[in-house]
């Protein structure tokens, strides 16, 4: 797909330093450093000490939080420091244990309703789920998403926003995604209008378990039909379209152009199902809220250094320890990720559109006006294409156009929104279900 939506980037460079080259401020010795403090507490199961000031989830948590009050301290204290808290228990969790967030929220200076998250779990396992003693390291996964969540609020919190970032460290993802849920009834409790949520799990190797080797590419899996679709709205999908249009398949979209736009970067490879098979993230949560979400994974899992109790077994190391780590590609997946929230910050939330063409020879495409959007762009694909067309069909400041001779059974149609700035927006499709807002939303 070579269409893009990110015209924003250039725009943005001359007040954005960090827009045009994030690799001169995201510090690879910095996410090293980071990642080898997570490593140092041991094991940071969910269920370990939360008192103990060295080892377990507790020493952890109060270390990450430490880490973005130095930020906000940097940045004139643009950064607010929230800790959702909730008692948890589960088929992973026999007795209830308090499950911690830690969260630092950069307000926008315009529409800080509007929110772009991203987000990686702090918390390890060993081989057994459920053994919260041993040594669990968890550099990779996820001490990687941490060591990035930190370094993104490092860098973009030096420049402002018009809509809100958060950066989110979440716990208890290894015992069944609690972190994700706890995050997203917080952001439903916040009345956040959530534009996109990075979830980076596994982003820091580059070797498989095989002997495959790739730091060329970084995964990005997205769900097709929502999560939260309700029986009228698959009925609906079913006569009109829309189930491979959900707004987190178009961020999936959106995200390749972005990687597929930065010669020094890493190229997205789209995986086209909600996570990996069999298996989950705190992204599927945030789903089944109504909010857009992507993961973020390496191109290829080492399955010797995941979920593995650290030994040498015929001759053979297990266990997710640091030496496995490639840091170089890890600053390569904070660079992505790091231009995506820049640009997605500056960008108007992607409007709520429809399409019109039952038993007519022309479309009409309609949407609401979205805060912030100073024009729109109707963009087109055929219904058996990947990507969207790269130039758009139109570009208007209304809220409607009319598309003569273009027989809409034959298309799926999109709209973006474009700010002052020249900062634009995923596109949204004009389907069913297309709109970049839960469908429990009034």
């Amino acid at each position: 797909m070579k269409r893009l939506s990110i015209a924003v980037l250039p725009l943005l460079a001359a007040s954005c330093p960090a827009l045009a080259a994030p690799e001169k401020a995201i510090l690879q010795a910095r996410l090293q450093a980071d990642v080898a403090k997570l490593v140092s507490f041991g094991t940071r199961h969910t269920l370990s000490s939360q008192t103990d000031p060295k080892r377990g989830i507790g020493a952890a948590r109060k270390w990450a939080e430490a880490e973005f009050r130095k930020t906000a301290k940097s940045c004139g204290g643009c950064l607010t420091i929230v800790l959702p808290e909730k008692m948890v228990s589960g088929e992973r969790i026999k007795v209830p244990v308090r499950l911690v967030n830690v969260v630092a929220i950069q307000r926008g200076n315009e529409r800080p309703d509007e929110v772009v998250i991203v987000q990686g779990h702090i918390d390890s396992r060993a081989s057994d789920p459920m053994d919260a003693t041993s040594d669990a390291p968890g550099a990779n996964d996820d001490g990687s998403g941490t060591a990035l969540v930190l370094e993104a609020a490092r860098v973009l919190s030096q420049h402002k926003f018009p809509t809100t970032i958060v950066y989110a460290v979440l716990s208890g993802e290894e015992q069944g995604l609690y972190g994700g849920k706890l995050l997203a009834d917080y952001a439903a409790q916040q009345g956040w209008k959530v534009k996109a949520v990075f979830n980076n799990d596994i982003v820091g190797g580059s070797h498989g378990s095989d002997g495959l080797v790739d730091d060329t590419h970084v995964r990005v899996f997205s769900e097709g039909p929502r999560a939260d679709a309700d029986d009228a709205l698959r009925k609906a999908q079913r006569r009109d379209g829309g189930e491979n249009d959900s707004p987190s398949r178009n961020l999936s979209r959106w995200l390749s152009g972005l990687g597929a736009a930065d010669a020094g970067g890493l190229t997205v490879r789209q995986v086209w199902r909600a996570d990996r098979m069999g298996r989950g993230g705190d992204h599927l949560p945030i789903e089944e809220k109504g909010y857009p979400a992507v993961r973020f994974t390496v191109a290829v899992e080492n399955y010797d250094h995941q979920h593995q109790d650290v030994r040498n077994e015929g001759g053979k190391a297990y266990g997710d320890t640091i030496d496995r780590m490639d840091f170089p590609y890890l600053a390569r997946v904070v660079r992505l990720n790091v231009r995506g929230l820049a640009a997605l910050a500056a960008a108007p939330m992607p409007p709520v559109a429809i399409a019109k063409a039952a038993v007519q020879t022309w479309t009409d495409v309609e949407w609401k006006a979205v805060p912030g959007a100073v024009g729109y762009t109707v963009w087109r694909r055929r219904t058996d294409a990947s990507g969207w067309e790269e130039k758009g069909v139109t570009d208007t400041a209304t809220t409607q156009v009319r598309l003569d001779g273009v027989r809409g059974d034959d298309w799926i149609f999109g709209v973006s929104a474009r700010a002052a700035s020249g900062a634009e927006s995923p596109i949204a499709s004009a389907v069913p279900g297309g709109g970049f807002a839960p469908i429990a939303a009034p």
